[in-house]
């Protein structure tokens, strides 16, 4: 069993950054594929960005260049560095873990509850 809790979401404006923060529960993290998706009002949730066990990474189209992921197996926890933001990029953003390969779907065992980032215009 895995838990995930983020952190790290708020109101920034257009241009500025943020870094979310997921902190997993678990003495297997390293093993774990880990992805961070979003869902704004009305639309189904996605893939922003996504790190495999091995430290390799996926991106969204519209994050690359200006998101980067990255995690820390000796704290457990992985990161969504969020430069440039636009009002577009607000929505939940939400962590997720699962055994395996990176997928781009959301078929992922494990969620956190969310986090909310608002980009101002």
């Amino acid at each position: 069993q895995v838990q995930l809790v983020e952190s790290g979401g708020g109101l920034v404006q257009t241009g500025g950054s943020l870094r979310l923060s997921c902190a997993a529960s678990g003495r297997t993290f390293s093993n774990y594929a880990m992805g961070w998706f979003r869902q704004a009002p009305g639309k189904e949730r996605e893939l922003v960005a996504a790190i495999s066990s091995g430290g390799s990474t996926h991106y969204a189209d519209s994050v690359k260049g200006r998101f980067t992921i990255s995690r820390d197996n000796a704290k457990n926890t992985v990161y969504l560095q969020m430069n440039s933001l636009k009002p577009d990029d607000t929505a939940v953003y939400y962590c997720a873990a699962r055994m395996g390969l990176i997928i781009t779907t959301t078929a992922y065992r494990y969620w956190g509850q969310g986090t909310q980032v608002t980009v101002s215009s």
